[in-house]
């Protein structure tokens, strides 16, 4: 896969609803071990927005773990759950407005899971800034492939409102 032209800050500093269904068919690219750099097609994401939205880790207020979601966008989130899988998630809007887009697929990976591991992402990640990385970055190959949206997976603890919020957006 060609390198396409990398994000800048201006494309994370908005708000998630418009970012996380806009990184659907980005490029994903993180460079391994022995400095290969490998790209992925970015497939599916999901917006969580702010300290009213019940399935946001920013709804309880600013914490130790959460605490890079109330930074500029741009920053990564990585988060370790159910004891053996890191999360991620992308910093989207600006300082001490909290959001953020997981990361749920990428091409010939799905589950957020799955795709960490196979990318190497743990805690070490926490806080990388894509706009200057040189292990992880997004880069725009000016791809728009179809998209849909629908509820989020795997919140039912939010809430009815805010697990049928419309905010998994995903490559038809």
């Amino acid at each position: 896969m060609k390198p396409g032209k990398r994000l800048s800050r201006n494309f994370y500093i908005r708000d998630v609803l418009d970012v996380a269904p806009e990184l659907i068919g980005k490029t994903l690219a993180v460079t391994t071990g022995d400095n290969i750099i490998r790209r992925f097609m970015i497939t599916e994401t999901e917006a969580y927005r702010g300290t009213e939205d019940l399935a946001c880790h920013a709804c309880r207020g600013k914490t130790p773990r959460n605490g890079i979601m109330f930074g500029q966008g741009g920053m990564l989130y990585v988060y370790f759950v159910y004891g053996m899988y890191w999360m991620l998630n992308i910093v989207t809007g600006e300082k001490d407005n909290p959001q953020a887009a997981l990361i749920r697929g990428i091409e010939g990976f799905s589950g957020p899971g799955k795709l960490a591991r196979e990318l190497g992402i743990d805690r070490s990640f926490y806080g990388e800034d894509l706009t200057i990385s040189e292990r992880i970055w997004i880069e725009d190959r000016a791809l728009k492939p179809g998209f849909k949206s629908g509820p989020r997976i795997g919140i039912n603890y939010a809430g009815e409102i805010w697990k049928n919020k419309p905010w998994r957006y995903y490559i038809v």
